[in-house]
């Protein structure tokens, strides 16, 4: 087997302009753009892409890590304070990396199968891995890898191992695809379905269907759906068609589900053909329909592809990170186990800085090719790179191999094994991640060490949280910093999870409503500066030995701190001061306040001035405009004085979410960033740029069928309009549904259908009439997501989305997830 090697030489020779290369023969392995994902720093080259935050910041704390290898688009940066470092330069640093990427892929001819489409390609791409991997050693995106950048990372991990690589390829917008095709030159394609997805990148859906074709361009054959074959435009391609309403290569006749399976009856080659999957939905009978297809082009036997679809596995495409027994975090990815993943699982663990131990629970992995020894070798080499502390292996390979492993290691032949010694290992303070194949049904580790929970859960989606900073970042001027308000448990979100993720994400401040919420985060890890936006003279304490920086808004709290400060012999704190420039709530207020203050401030040069600030009164209301442009203006003029007469800058800071959209003016030196996290915009409910973060869900508890006249709950104020039937829900007012909710005024989704309340909202359930649609006991139920948004909840409740996710309790169960 060709075993290919890249130097940093080579590599300069590939894609560099020019470059200085203190140790040209440096063998380079991992490609890496994000630098809190270091890992195997000596052999990994950094690669500065262009974005709203200068990369090049990052290469001083990466040098001081290890990193030796760079690709730099600017030409002016100092290599000259990184003498034993290589330096590749390129005006364009993303070209680059897709340009190395593409010369690759060159060194293999196997089967390529480029996978797109608006919706199913993850599904696609994973489903044909499971079906295909019998016959094949498979190389596949990682996850959802389908950009400019995860395309190219994707191609990366191939090597003269593999036979058959499944890759995936997104589009947002016009003339993407064709640097996608250049990287993975696909041999065969498959157009999944076309849907809204980025439909304001296109003018209509022609051209979007037209670019996404772009990937086939060179192809030998495309698995496409009739109605779609007069958009292919090269005519030398062969086609391989499916249709659930016109003659095709394999023509659907009928698709018939019951007991949570659907057969599937098709006609290929003037055959009657079959398959039987465990899924009823109508993308997952689609998508396999697609599978089925391209099982068929590859020459699988029917007989073959109808016993392996009846096996077909749900794809599970999210971390989720739940609360443990003994104070652990767990984060629960007991479906999936290859190294891709692996890798990306490890990244999202070193996140979670609420514990000092971080520990992985693994079963033996999936292999692609890779013989054994040198696979478990790699984790191995991955986990001391990742500074795993505690690592217990599950499966005869993993034990075969134990000896590659550090010492504070466990090894299992089988997860019942395991399970009898869980007591014994003693987990206390820890994050765990537990990461299986779905043959090893680790969801039975991740029961046991999970906290028993209400069934009702408010799930928190990490990377659209991630994806709105970065929206509202973009509407920043530049080197303007971001304070992220996570008072009130984050919204009701969770505290030290949201903090986590924004710390990681490069938050500059973050803000809290009280010492208490402050001092829960420094225990948790967090090291970012924070404001405690309602200091207590009773809490300064807690404020200094936390590191916490106190907001001022009045003579009495200033003047406490500062006899508290000089009482405790502190040279100097910092502080932030509020100005009421309207709001009239807290703050110092006019001119003769504010003079007052300058002088007090003057004879306590201890007291640091961190930042200056105001509260803009209704930024989000056009109605209200000119109010705010004369506080912006107030805040100016007022926060100059201060500054003159201190003698120093500070970060001045006015905008909140509604004022990052609307007024350039208000940014300042730093923004406020709140309910935005979460996809909530007070100035457009129909802000697509923004996407939802937070899903409420419960389930029937139990299904009674009642008859005309017969009432429901307390008071009798539910009636029965006709026979029918309601479900009893695990959701009360003691969860957060308001009581104002009840007698048909709420609304929930029941298996896509909305339905209505019924009776009064009860402390800890709540009912549906569900009389006119198809439901089981033990059916999700939606109370909000994308489909019905906070924004129909709060309205319904005549309240904004703020009181409603604040009201959530505590009892509900957070589930926190990377998808």
């Amino acid at each position: 087997m060709k075993i290919i090697k890249y130097t940093i030489q080579s590599i300069s020779e590939i894609i560099g302009e020019k470059c200085k290369l203190f140790s040209p023969h440096t063998n380079i392995k991992n490609l890496l753009y994000d630098s809190r994902k270091l890992a195997d720093a000596t052999q990994s080259l950094f690669f500065v892409l262009p974005g709203k935050v200068n990369a090049h910041n990052f290469i001083d704390s990466l040098y001081q890590k290890g990193m030796r290898n760079f690709v730099i688009s600017d030409s002016s940066f100092a290599v000259a304070l990184y003498p034993d470092a290589n330096f590749i330069y390129s005006q364009n640093t993303l070209f680059a990396l897709q340009q190395l990427a593409t010369h690759h892929r060159q060194h293999f001819n196997f089967p390529v199968i480029g996978v797109t489409g608006s919706n199913g390609k993850t599904v696609v791409k994973e489903w044909l891995f499971q079906l295909l991997n019998p016959d094949y050693k498979i190389v596949r995106s990682p996850k959802s890898f389908n950009s400019q950048i995860g395309v190219p990372l994707s191609l990366w991990q191939t090597d003269a191992s593999h036979n058959l690589g499944i890759f995936e390829a997104g589009i947002s917008q016009p003339n993407e695809m064709d640097k996608l095709q250049k990287i993975i030159q696909p041999t065969i394609g498959i157009l999944t379905n076309l849907g809204a997805a980025h439909n304001e990148g296109f003018i209509h859906s022609d051209q979007k269907l037209n670019e996404k074709l772009a990937l086939f361009s060179i192809a030998n054959f495309v698995i496409i759906n009739k109605r779609y074959l007069k958009n292919i435009k090269n005519h030398h391609v062969k086609t391989f068609t499916w249709s659930f309403t016109s003659a095709a290569d394999l023509q659907i006749k009928s698709a018939h589900s019951e007991n949570n399976k659907t057969v599937i009856t098709a006609m290929y080659k003037n055959t009657p053909v079959q398959i039987r999957i465990p899924f009823t939905d109508k993308a997952s009978i689609e998508n396999a329909v697609i599978c089925w297809a391209t099982l068929l082009l590859l020459g699988v036997g029917q007989a073959t592809i109808a016993h392996r679809m009846q096996h077909l596995q749900a794809v599970k495409m999210r971390l989720e990170l739940k609360n443990g027994k003994n104070n652990c975090s767990i984060i629960d990815d007991s479906y999936n186990s290859d190294l891709s993943s692996l890798e990306i699982a490890l990244d999202f663990l070193n996140q979670q800085q609420q514990h000092p131990t971080k520990t992985l629970i693994l079963s033996d992995l999936l292999q692609t090719g890779t013989a054994a020894n040198v696979l478990y070798a790699k984790i191995a080499h991955l986990l001391a790179t990742k500074n795993i502390y505690k690592f217990i292996g599950v499966g005869t390979n993993l034990s075969q191999y134990r000896n590659l492993f550090a010492t504070n290691s466990h090894f299992y032949t089988q997860t019942e094994d395991l399970m009898a010694d869980l007591a014994n290992l003693k987990f206390s303070n820890e994050a765990i991640l537990i990461k299986g194949a779905r043959s090893f049904g680790f969801q039975k580790i991740s029961k046991l060490l999970t906290q028993k929970v209400h069934q009702t859960v408010l799930e928190i989606n990490l990377n659209a949280l991630e994806h709105n900073f970065n929206y509202y970042k973009t509407l920043l001027q530049p080197k303007v910093k971001v304070m992220a308000v996570v008072k009130a448990f984050s919204y009701g979100s969770g505290s030290y999870q949201i903090a986590n993720v924004l710390q990681y994400n490069k938050v500059d401040y973050l803000a809290v409503a009280f010492a208490d919420e402050g001092t829960e985060l420094r225990a948790a890890g967090i090291t970012t500066p924070i404001m405690v936006m309602s200091p207590e003279e009773a809490a300064f304490d807690a404020i200094v030995s936390n590191k916490l920086e106190p907001e001022l808004y009045s003579f009495r709290i200033l003047k406490a701190f500062a006899e508290y400060i000089t009482h405790h012999n502190i040279v100097t704190y910092p502080i932030h001061i509020k100005l009421d420039t309207g709001m009239h709530r807290l703050g110092f207020e006019g001119d003769d306040e504010i003079k007052k203050l300058v002088a007090f401030l003057a004879k306590h040069p201890q007291l640091k001035v961190c930042s200056i600030f105001s509260h803009l009164v209704a930024s989000e209301n056009v109605q209200h405009d000119e109010f705010t442009k004369l506080q912006i203006n107030l805040f100016k003029q007022q926060a100059a004085f201060i500054e003159q007469s201190i003698g120093y800058k500070t970060i001045k800071h006015l905008a909140n979410t509604s004022a990052i959209n609307r007024f350039d003016s208000a940014q300042f030196d730093m923004v406020r960033l709140g309910i935005g996290f979460y996809g909530v915009d007070s100035t457009s409910r129909n802000n697509d740029k923004l996407e939802n973060v937070i899903s409420l869900k419960t389930n029937i508890s139990q299904i009674k069928h009642l008859y005309k006249g017969d009432t429901v709950g307390y008071g009798r104020k539910g009636v029965m309009l006709k026979d029918g039937k309601i479900a009893t829900l695990k959701i009360g007012y003691a969860d957060g549904i308001s009581r104002r909710l009840g007698n048909g005024k709420g609304k929930m989704w029941v298996n896509n259908q909305l339905v209505h309340t019924i009776g009064t909202i009860c402390m800890d359930m709540c009912m549906l009439d569900i009389s006119n649609i198809e439901a089981k006991e033990g059916d999700e139920v939606i109370v909000f997501d994308d489909r019905q948004s906070i924004y129909t909840l709060a309205d319904d409740l005549e309240t904004i989305p703020y009181e409603v996710l604040t009201s959530i309790s505590q009892r509900v169960k957070r589930v926190y997830y990377y998808a």
